[in-house]
């Protein structure tokens, strides 16, 4: 029997890649996001496996909306992918309110809002997946508010999984390191991106030589993670970019 997926931030990037993967594989994948007509635009390409709700994660109020009509036009959920997150360099001393809140609210909040409506329609052998970011462990200039909300969203991991394992629902945090998707754009400000290329230099990291794993690739490690026999877990899983692949 298909499985139904609901993945967060499906309309490009790691989202869309896994959409993509899953449909082709017979699975029913449920797309949100804030851009409707990019979740619109790819459900129509995946045709008939593919639900596309609109819906702002870090507005807890759009999330409950969003899920009723999962509820509705699905009746279960058997994977939950949070994937949705804001990425944007800056120093927390020029940071705006908008800025500060916009990334928590996304990159955690987000996640525990989808996760909590999630479990009302999941039931044993159901499974949470929380993408973290491998600059959890890296010293990363101008991304403390990232890496913090992306910490805590590995907390928030770990404990959601001894809630919920009586139950038989399994979480896991799969920590991510940089990804490239043909065609897409990198919105940021030319001066603001030097800032943040000579500050990560600074540090030891070179962005421009780091070696960038596909989209499609890391598709695989959510596959096997979702196709775990039912007597295995795994809580985390670490995925880098391979140099000289």
């Amino acid at each position: 029997m298909a499985r139904i997926i609901v993945i967060t931030g499906a309309g490009v990037g790691l989202g869309r890649a896994l959409a993509r993967r899953f449909a082709s594989e017979g699975e029913r994948v449920v797309l949100l996001g804030r851009t409707e007509a990019k979740l619109q635009a790819l459900a129509q390409e995946l045709g008939e496996p593919a639900l596309a709700l609109a819906c702002d994660v870090g507005n807890p109020d759009s999330v409950r909306a969003a899920f009723a009509q999962i509820a509705q036009r699905c009746g279960r959920i058997d994977v939950l992918i949070n994937n949705a997150a804001i990425y944007e360099p800056f120093l927390v001393t020029e940071a705006t309110d908008a800025q500060i809140l916009g990334a928590l609210h996304t990159n955690l909040a987000g996640a525990i809002f989808c996760a909590r409506a999630a479990i009302a329609l999941m039931t044993r052998g159901a499974h949470i997946i929380n993408v973290s970011s491998e600059s959890v462990g890296m010293r990363f200039p101008y991304l403390a508010i990232y890496q913090s909300s992306k910490a805590g969203l590995e907390k928030f991991s770990e404990a959601l999984h001894h809630e919920l394992d009586p139950a038989g629902i399994r979480v896991s945090t799969v920590r991510a390191g940089q990804m490239i998707e043909e065609g897409k754009s990198w919105d940021i400000d030319p001066q603001l991106a030097m800032r943040f290329a000579k500050a990560t230099a600074a540090a030891g990291l070179n962005l421009r030589e780091r070696p960038l794993s596909h989209v499609n690739s890391v598709t695989q490690v959510f596959r096997s993670l979702i196709d775990l026999p039912a007597d295995v877990h795994i809580a985390q899983i670490n995925v880098h970019a391979r140099s000289g692949a």
